[in-house]
């Protein structure tokens, strides 16, 4: 193989434009962008010396690329995976891997030639403050977890959002709604920072402050198996909204918020202090540190760079297709507990929810497509901050 990854891109909505973007401003390494398609030709410049093609089959048998981003609507994933796949070609998926863990799993199972590399597109892994937290998790400093309780209600979306498509929030079109769509990220960070809870039980509202029949707001209670507990709350009615992330541990408490990290470090790890103290009101000592770190947010570039070293030079991936599948179990399970008014353990039974999902989709209305164009900046939807 050469040098340099050819890229070919699968979907050119909001997502794949970002990725044409990076390539056009040399932000991927060893890497250019051969050839893109999508059903409609786009109508932005590509970058120099890109080929447009109608159709996915027609690109996945031109023998101009290497490897292929798939940026399309959540339903379409799994059977465009298989065909990269069986292309002989590298794969990043961009999030969710697919909308439903039965589909992922079938996808994770098909055959691959050796060598191939398969990746999701989980661009929150590349910044620093999450970094900082699973470095410091990771490493034992913190002691063991206690409680984690995110709040991340800053994904406001307008009318003007679900008007740009038919697909969009609707069960046949996108399979769900914040917890698929936008809050996934933050479920891939939770479970990459904390693990996966043994159980769940969580409380969707469907359309509550938009037009859509999917959730726009959801509360639910986690339970690990370590016997810690967590709470996961998030929206895309809410503004301007909330973005804190709190996780307790037996040595101290982080807190991230306003892009500010800190963490309240105890002298000693509090299960040795309960037992020790003879002070009947007492705490540990304490010490409070501002520890964000200062260094760059490379997201979706980073992603990619990443993925092109691991193709080029085996570089471990910041996350192979299998984490992907996590975040994806995480979000069904919250709306199967919201439709089986049950807590559901973990593992998701997938074939359940598949029948679940099954019956919404047949119920599922495509949308009325009410706008044709508007403003999209899809730099607001990668920060931390509120």
């Amino acid at each position: 193989m050469s040098k340099t990854i050819r890229f070919g891109i699968v979907g050119l909505g909001n997502i794949g434009k970002v990725h044409c973007a990076n390539f056009a401003s040399n932000k991927i390494s060893r890497s250019v962008l051969a050839a893109v398609t999508d059903i409609v030709p786009p109508k932005f410049d590509l970058p120099a010396g890109t080929k447009y093609f109608p159709t996915a089959d027609a690109m996945l048998a031109s023998g101009l690329i290497d490897a292929v981003i798939v940026a399309t609507p959540h339903p379409l994933h799994r059977a465009l995976g298989e065909k990269v796949l069986d292309a002989g070609l590298h794969l990043m998926m961009e999030k969710p891997l697919t909308a439903a863990k039965l589909d992922g799993e079938k996808l994770l199972s098909h055959p691959r030639k050796p060598g191939q590399i398969f990746a999701i597109m989980m661009n929150l892994r590349t910044h620093p403050h999450y970094r900082a937290i699973r470095d410091l998790i990771t490493s034992g400093r913190l002691g063991k977890l206690q409680r984690v309780s995110w709040t991340i209600t800053n994904w406001f979306r307008p009318e003007a959002y679900y008007g740009l498509s038919s697909w969009r929030a609707t069960w046949k079109g996108e399979g769900g709604g914040v917890l698929i769509n936008q809050a996934l990220h933050n479920l891939d960070v939770l479970q990459w920072l904390c693990g996966m809870p043994a159980r769940l039980r969580a409380h969707c509202q469907f359309g509550r402050d938009h037009n859509i029949e999917v959730e726009d707001t959801v509360t639910a209670y986690l339970e690990y198996p370590n016997n810690a507990t967590g709470t996961f709350i998030t929206a895309t009615g809410e503004a301007p909204g909330v973005n804190r992330l709190e996780i307790a541990c037996t040595r101290g408490l982080l807190v991230l918020e306003n892009e500010k990290l800190t963490l309240t470090e105890n002298a000693q790890d509090i299960a040795d202090f309960s037992q020790t103290t003879d002070n009947a009101f007492g705490a540990p000592a304490s010490q409070t540190t501002d520890i964000t770190p200062v260094a760059p947010y490379p997201g979706h570039a980073g992603v990619l760079c990443n993925f092109a070293d691991a193709i080029l030079d085996g570089t471990p991936l910041l996350a192979d297709a299998a984490e992907g599948l996590k975040s994806v179990e995480l979000a069904n399970a919250m709306v199967y507990s919201t439709w089986q008014n049950a807590t559901i353990a973990l593992p998701l039974d997938a074939t359940a929810y598949q029948a679940a999902l099954d019956q919404a989709i047949s119920a599922s209305v495509p949308r009325e497509r009410i706008i044709r164009e508007a403003k999209v900046d899809m730099s607001k939807s990668y920060s931390t901050k509120t």
